[in-house]
């Protein structure tokens, strides 16, 4: 058994998606959250800024003394994932993988929609994995950049939001998609308004369940399962302890003992 925290990573608030299914699954656990609130988005930023960045984050996570780093970022995932886990010796977890096989069992008519930040689109990522276990599955991408600031906003539903999906995502709709990859952990909290320009009628593939299992997984296969039988804790930490950040932490994860915690990164 093994009581060290599980770290957890976003640029923002979306990882929080993430978090609250690891959360949900693994209640005896205790969280580590970094949220770099001050640097987001990161979806237009060079890959060896999301790489800086990354690391100054995964090495404040290592001084914690974690046991798991879940890396809650797809911007991240798509362009520094390897390179962290190299440098970094405790398993390091991203999303895309689980995202991808969620995907790969949903379809039906494999026609399969990628959103994400203008980074992880660029990557490839999404569809190089699908398109390697099955290239018949017709793919198409588009990179979403208003979605992110719009969710830091609290905008999951309003008239802008759903201005933006329809200028976004009106030619998936044309081309009969019926699975949508949520390529950016900050995508799930605008599910209402997808479900509703969809018609409830395309799978949202999100990868915060998915991670989870394989967390779960991880920690049986090391031993590494916490030994206590109570609830664990969950510990936030943000670049920029916004209003924003607060309310978004209390909405998404639904517990206001959750402990709130200022960092810096030079």
């Amino acid at each position: 058994m093994d009581n060290r925290p599980i770290g957890v990573f976003d640029s923002g608030v979306g990882g929080l998606t993430v978090l609250k299914e690891m959360k949900r699954i693994l209640p005896a656990e205790n969280f580590i959250y970094v949220g770099d609130t001050a640097r987001v988005p990161y979806g237009v930023k060079s890959r060896s800024t999301i790489t800086k960045f990354a690391s100054q984050i995964m090495d404040f996570l290592m001084e914690k003394d974690v046991k798991l780093i879940v890396v809650a970022c797809n911007t991240v995932s798509s362009n520094s994932l390897s390179y962290l886990k190299s440098r970094y010796r405790v398993p390091v977890i991203g999303v895309i993988e689980p995202g991808v096989q969620l995907a790969l069992d949903r379809t039906k008519n494999r026609c399969v929609g990628i959103i994400g930040t203008q980074s992880t689109i660029r990557s490839h990522k999404y569809k190089e994995l699908i398109i390697r276990q099955d290239r018949k599955i017709r793919i198409f991408e588009k990179a979403c950049p208003l979605f992110v600031p719009l969710v830091e906003e609290l905008l999951f539903d309003h008239s802008i939001t759903r201005l933006a999906i329809k200028g976004y995502l009106q030619e998936f709709r044309a081309r009969k998609i019926d699975t949508l990859v949520l390529g950016c952990t900050h995508y799930p909290l605008l599910t209402r308004a997808l479900n509703r320009f969809f018609q409830g009628k395309v799978n949202l593939i999100s990868s915060g369940y998915s991670v989870s299992l394989v967390v779960q997984d991880i920690l049986s296969k090391k031993r590494l399962f916490s030994g206590r039988r109570k609830k664990g804790s969950i510990h936030l930490y943000a670049s920029d302890l916004n209003e924003n950040f607060r309310k978004l932490s209390r909405v998404v994860l639904s517990d206001s003992s959750v402990k709130m915690q200022l960092i810096s990164f030079d």
